[in-house]
């Protein structure tokens, strides 16, 4: 089997659209690492080394969160379950560390409600070591977990190594990462989301405020994760629906918490102003054909999942270009609605959105004569 790449269209659907984000389109921001997403699309709308290893800081509790999250929702997990602070938590995360901390007493229990919120709301790093210790029985094996989850997630320039994204050489992730992260999260678990936009969270007698300034500034943000340390600088995952439409935001290795909140704020606001929706193909229709060795017939169409949308910047009209890459050829039986391929959406070269294919009907087995064809074919091409 090999990786077919066949181009599927210069222009998506026939028609000339604009280019995405990471043109400029007279817009830059002063951070080193920078992405923004359309949440239902996928789309990346501006790049800025998105693929680039950097030092996750607390943005890395949304991994450890994410596992919680999943622990809850399949019911291995209650929020009225109880977890030990231990001595590690307690002088690792805790006050003596002079971290973000959730002031959690040494030896005490605290529900995975209250741990819960700490990691959101104040990003408790003492908090973040119970969760991982209680649902791990070390943050090691908790580590090992988060990257399994990474993995089955798709997060492919990420590698975890601790739940508090305490400084570590060997912990890394990627801006487009961090974006596929909070996508997931908002996607998947609904019912928690709802969390990262409470204002304050009070522990020990001990207020604190989100450590998230955007909530706080009518820009539609309701999420999602500060962070910072003194070699990565500050960064920010954040989440906003001015507009009518739900972005992510990604930047990091800014100089300070107020360039963080002033950046970040320019740059939300701009994403939900100067971007608008594209049906590039509408539901059912056909993308493309991936080939079939052996079967009834030597090829099947492939559709989207529904329509296949765009969220491209208003004006600046360029045309975007789509490769289908799939394993192939395909071996029968194909069933209809079979996931075989993918549609990637590429600017200037650079891969902006990848919607899954499916199989638009079912291909069986062919005959002898069929088999026989396909098979010179082999011979003479090399499709195995």
């Amino acid at each position: 089997m090999q990786v077919f790449k066949a181009i599927a269209i210069a222009c998506l659907g026939g028609l000339s659209l604009a280019a995405p984000a990471f043109a400029q389109l007279d817009f830059d921001t002063r951070a080193p690492y920078a992405v923004l997403m359309d949440y239902e699309s996928g789309t990346f709308l501006y790049q800025k080394n998105a693929d680039d290893p950097i030092e996750p800081a607390s943005m890395a509790k949304l991994m450890t969160l994410a596992v919680v999250f999943d622990r809850l929702k399949s019911g291995n997990l209650s929020l009225d379950d109880e977890f030990f602070i231990s001595e590690h938590a307690w002088r690792t995360g805790g006050a003596a560390s002079g971290g973000s901390t959730m002031f959690a007493e040494l030896n005490s229990s605290v529900s995975v409600g209250n741990l819960l919120r700490s990691v959101i709301i104040q990003s408790g790093n003492d908090a973040a070591i119970a969760l991982a210790e209680g649902i791990g029985g070390s943050e090691d094996t908790f580590a090992r977990i988060m990257n399994e989850m990474a993995e089955e997630i798709g997060l492919t320039h990420s590698h975890f190594t601790n739940a508090a994204g305490l400084p570590d050489p060997e912990m890394r992730v990627s801006a487009r990462d961090l974006a596929l992260l909070a996508r997931y999260i908002i996607e998947h678990y609904p019912e928690y989301y709802s969390i990262f936009s409470e204002p304050d969270f009070e522990w020990n007698n001990i207020f604190q405020r989100n450590r998230n300034t955007l909530l706080g500034l009518n820009i539609g943000v309701d999420g999602l994760k500060t962070g910072h340390t003194v070699e990565a600088g500050y960064g920010l995952v954040a989440s906003t629906t001015e507009g009518g439409r739900r972005l992510i935001a990604v930047l990091h290795g800014l100089g300070s918490e107020n360039e963080r909140a002033e950046e970040a704020r320019r740059f939300v606001t701009w994403g939900s102003r100067n971007f608008e929706l594209m049906q590039v193909y509408p539901e059912d229709a056909v993308v493309g054909h991936a080939l079939v060795y052996g079967g009834r017939i030597g090829e099947v169409g492939l559709t989207g999942d529904g329509a296949i949308e765009l969220y491209v910047p208003k004006g600046s009209r360029r045309c975007l270009t789509a490769r289908i890459d799939y394993f192939g050829p395909l071996l029968p039986p194909v069933e209809q609605g079979e996931q075989v391929a993918s549609l990637n959406v590429f600017c200037d070269e650079q891969l902006i959105q990848t919607a899954p294919l499916y199989a638009a009907e079912t291909v069986e087995e062919g005959d002898l004569f069929r088999q026989a064809t396909d098979a010179i074919k082999e011979l003479a091409f090399g499709w195995l």
